[in-house]
């Protein structure tokens, strides 16, 4: 024959089968979720909380040593990117899944449960939404840090370029004089006198200097502005 029968019983026997895989994987996922959800709600609880925590009981042999940072290593960092280091409770942007799970991972291989979470960023991102590069980190003891989890976009590659202005006085006070000098250059000769000198030229150097410089003292103490080694772990917008 070139057809064969069916065999009614065969399939009624396949048919069951198959449900019944279908509704034990129903019933694991379920089950699943169900055991993730009070996970997933201990974790935001705290990532929120604002109790000082310096060491969480990790085990070092399973630690990546890639992973772990000294206090002094993150100061740095955060001076020559302008960036903060702050508690987690004061991040205002959205923790991502893939940092949860991580930190899901962690717990269950160190058989320990996390707190103290700090984060760096960018100071916006302590108070508005964004997504440039945070780092989500743990404290291990000793000044030493656990890196769990990096999200979003890289930094701007001139980020630090721009930032070391604000490294200190002496470096903000060259760039004022640097730009100072190149506004100078660009005015027309003869604007002020009709003889061009060299005494002329430096008068004017010093009217730019002096309008730059109000101007950068004005929108640092309006807006509370600060040097970076001033601001890398302050709490405040006004640091």
């Amino acid at each position: 024959m070139i057809f064969r029968g069916t065999d009614i019983e065969q399939k009624l026997h396949q048919i069951r089968d198959r449900q019944a895989k279908e509704a034990q994987i129903l019933a694991e996922v379920e089950h699943l979720l169900k055991q993730n959800t009070p996970k997933e709600e201990d974790i935001a609880q705290q990532l929120a909380s604002k109790a000082p925590i310096d060491r969480n009981d990790f085990v070092f042999d399973l630690l990546e040593t890639d992973n772990i940072f000294h206090l002094d290593d993150i100061k740095k960092i955060c001076i020559d990117y302008r960036l903060r280091f702050l508690d987690s409770s004061f991040f205002k942007g959205e923790i991502p899944k893939t940092a949860i799970s991580k930190i899901k991972e962690l717990e269950a291989a160190h058989n320990t449960e996390i707190k103290g979470y700090k984060i760096m960023a960018p100071s916006r991102l302590f108070k508005l939404e964004d997504r440039d590069d945070p780092l989500l980190f743990a404290p291990i003891g000793n000044n030493y840090f656990y890196l769990i989890h990096k999200w979003g976009n890289d930094l701007h590659p001139l980020r630090k370029f721009m930032a070391w202005p604000f490294k200190n006085i002496v470096n903000l006070t060259l760039v004022v004089f640097v730009l100072s000098y190149f506004v100078t250059l660009m005015v027309p000769n003869g604007l002020f006198s009709k003889n061009n000198s060299t005494a002329e030229f430096w008068v004017i150097f010093f009217f730019m200097f002096k309008c730059m410089a109000s101007v950068v003292i004005f929108y640092g103490f309006a807006l509370g502005k600060n040097f970076n080694p001033a601001i890398w772990n302050s709490k405040y917008f006004n640091a």
